[in-house]
């Protein structure tokens, strides 16, 4: 079995946005136990090329690249960087994002349009870089973007971000029916809740808004509605990464995969 998963992406090419920690650098370590090239790209260039060399360290190709993904320059620059060192662009992970959260009465227009920015803006120029090599390449490709439960469902406080998960679904599918004829597919991972660093600082800012502890937040808000009280993990994410990546043909396209400790069904 672990021989089988090791060779699902053989010599392919993956870019994954903001993996220099958290979910982003758990995907890009487990497509570089498959046998992909890695690139991680983070706003962070020290830490993308830290996390970089730890894969390369453990026998794996990886080049850290820096990307600010709202930056179309930057995102184009990057691609290109990485197409050229690599060999190419087979996989993208579009996983870059914040989170910011208010109620929306008060929530400042500003930081409206930054979160907005990072998801949807850096998703639509890191996928429109990637499609270009991707269609010129002819041999396919696989763009995978991190959605969430709440591109599904809506929690309070999270109107941006819960707005932009829901747009990935709806980005993904067109890239869908565009890629199809080059062989490019486009799907849509959504996970509960992850205890990331991002999430972590979720608990005391929801405890804060909400008027409760942060076990309460932990317990009644954020994993009431899983069917056994537990965090989605970082490695669970990956593996759904892993299969969109490596699955072979057009038939699964198009598609969300939730992966929330069943909080939410369909």
């Amino acid at each position: 079995m672990n021989q089988r998963k090791s060779m699902r992406l053989q010599d392919k090419v993956a870019i994954v946005t903001g993996a220099a920690s958290g979910i982003g650098k758990e995907i890009a370590g487990c497509f570089a136990r498959a046998g992909a090239k890695v690139a991680i790209a983070d706003l962070d260039r020290s830490a993308a090329e830290q996390a970089a060399e730890e894969l390369e360290a453990a026998g794996h190709q990886a080049i850290g690249v820096a990307m600010d993904v709202t930056d179309e320059a930057q995102v184009d620059a990057g691609t290109d960087k990485v197409a050229e060192a690599l060999g190419g662009i087979d996989i993208l992970v579009s996983n870059a994002g914040i989170q910011i959260v208010d109620p929306i009465e008060d929530f400042d227009f500003g930081k409206w349009k930054r979160l907005l920015a990072i998801h949807l803006d850096g998703a639509f120029l890191t996928t429109r870089a990637a499609l270009r090599r991707m269609y010129r390449q002819g041999r396919g490709g696989s763009v995978i973007y991190m959605g969430s439960v709440h591109s599904k469902e809506a929690s309070v406080l999270k109107a941006p971000y819960v707005t932009a998960k829901h747009g990935l679904i709806g980005l993904a599918k067109v890239v869908a029916k565009e890629g199809a004829q080059h062989g490019v597919r486009a799907n849509v991972i959504c996970p509960g809740f992850v205890r990331t660093p991002l999430v972590d600082k979720q608990i005391p800012e929801q405890a804060q808004d909400l008027g409760i502890s942060e076990e309460e937040v932990v317990k009644n808000v954020m994993l009431k509605e899983t069917v056994d009280g537990e965090f989605t993990t970082i490695e669970d994410v990956a593996e759904a990464a892993l299969f969109f990546a490596s699955f072979e043909s057009n038939a699964l396209t198009g598609q969300s995969l939730v992966v929330s400790h069943g909080w939410f069904m369909q």
